[in-house]
């Protein structure tokens, strides 16, 4: 195994394509980007997005949606490609799903770090991520697998955590703790004909969320972080993360990627438990979550992630710092919009945001840095200016994220047809 060293910076600065910018992820990877001193361009379906908001995007394009249109999107894509002028393709969301699929295709063109299609696939269904977890005797709550509303209802016990197979940003998870909640999870879980693929029910198990983040280059684990929320913001995401030191969480994920033969950039979640007991892994996503928290604990994976796609093997990146606290103001916000909070609050957590107060004492932002990114003080001034004007809205407008960047069952169908193959 290689030594553990800091990562040199590249060379030369890179050209890169970010394939959507309507995401948390996408926007801190831009930031890290851009500081350091990439040419950075994006499409995205939608006009507006996240990342229309950064000094970092040189050009943006406007594309087809992955989700309505996954055979439109990868022509837009390969057009691009075709002009010969990136240097790397940068997957920060489930256009990886359809990247895997073609990356033969892909790869004579493009600088690119993915998994062949079955590793991802099996990363990016809840349920195969199960299954691998049971392959590998690794922790996990008692969970069972479904296709039927018969077969849930026998198999639930309350309380329980229910999971469609196909789901990220916390869309497709009911926490159950009744029989009204049951009813209520079923109903949304049918008339989004979940049913057609497979359905997790899993024990409930209390405890903090944490997560980790890692790069692989072919099986062998380059660089990780671990997380741990401190506040939680809307949609199931953080307000304010803590880093920390996991080394068997790190462990854990570095069999899951080897298992798989990894290739690239994977995220672990997991639950640290009340009782102290080891932490019980229970979800996966196939890229790079939020990646300013490791960059601002010294550990740039986006870096790491650039020359892997390059073809590059680098020696194994230092440890990240422990105990560097870091938060989004557009969560904090949103969430405590979202928990029923007032004008009031909405107005304290602000003045705390804006001052480092409160919780946010000796913290960093790292969605919105608008000292070094001024333009991104605009997404932040709309959302602060709207929930002011109606804080019940915070939770349609924490939903606004979940577009056409995003898989569902029927794109996911596509994109495994022989369309692509």
């Amino acid at each position: 195994m290689s030594d553990s060293l800091p990562l040199e910076p590249l060379e030369a600065p890179l050209r890169v394509l970010v394939s959507e910018g309507n995401s948390t992820s996408a926007r801190e990877a831009i930031t890290i980007l851009g500081l350091s001193g990439h040419h950075v361009e994006v499409c995205d379906p939608a006009p507006f997005c996240l990342v229309r908001f950064s000094r970092f995007v040189r050009k943006f394009h406007r594309c087809p949606g992955l989700q309505e249109n996954p055979a439109g999107f990868l022509g837009f894509v390969e057009r691009l490609l075709a002009t010969g002028k990136f240097d790397v393709l940068l997957p920060t969301h489930e256009q990886g799903f359809l990247f895997a699929r073609v990356q033969q295709r892909l790869l004579d063109r493009i600088g690119l770090a993915l998994p062949d299609f079955a590793g991802y696939r099996a990363a990016h269904s809840k349920a195969g991520f199960s299954r691998l977890l049971g392959r590998l005797n690794l922790p996990q709550p008692a969970t069972r697998i479904v296709n039927s509303e018969s077969e849930l209802r026998d198999a639930i016990e309350f309380p329980s955590v229910v999971k469609t197979s196909v789901g990220t940003a916390s869309r497709g998870i009911w926490l159950v703790h009744d029989d009204r909640d049951l009813a209520s999870a079923l109903q949304e879980l049918n008339a989004g004909g979940a049913f057609a693929d497979e359905v997790l029910v899993q024990e409930f198990v209390a405890g903090t969320i944490e997560k980790a983040q890692a790069v692989f280059c072919r099986g062998e684990l380059l660089g990780f972080h671990a997380y741990r929320t401190i506040a939680a913001g809307a949609g199931g995401g953080e307000a304010i993360k803590q880093s920390v030191a996991r080394p068997e969480l790190r462990r854990h994920v570095a069999r899951i990627g080897q298992e798989l033969g990894w290739h690239g950039a994977l995220s672990v979640d997991c639950i640290m438990r009340d009782d102290g007991t080891p932490p019980l892994l229970i979800d996966c996503n196939p890229r790079l979550v939020e990646p300013m928290s490791a960059y601002l604990a010294g550990l740039d994976l986006v870096g790491l992630l650039l020359r892997v796609s390059l073809g590059e093997v680098p020696a194994i990146a230092a440890e990240s710092r422990a105990g560097v606290r870091t938060h989004l103001a557009m969560q904090a916000l949103l969430g405590c919009a979202s928990r029923g909070g007032s004008r009031r609050d909405l107005i304290a957590e602000g003045w705390n945001l804006a001052t480092g107060g409160g919780p946010y004492a000796g913290s960093t932002e790292e969605l919105t840095p608008v000292q070094l990114d001024w333009i991104s003080a605009v997404p932040l001034a709309i959302i602060a200016m709207v929930l002011l004007a109606a804080p019940g809205r915070g939770v349609a407008l924490a939903r606004g994220g979940w577009g056409e960047h995003l898989l569902d069952i029927a794109s996911i169908r596509r994109i495994e047809s022989e369309e692509f193959g």
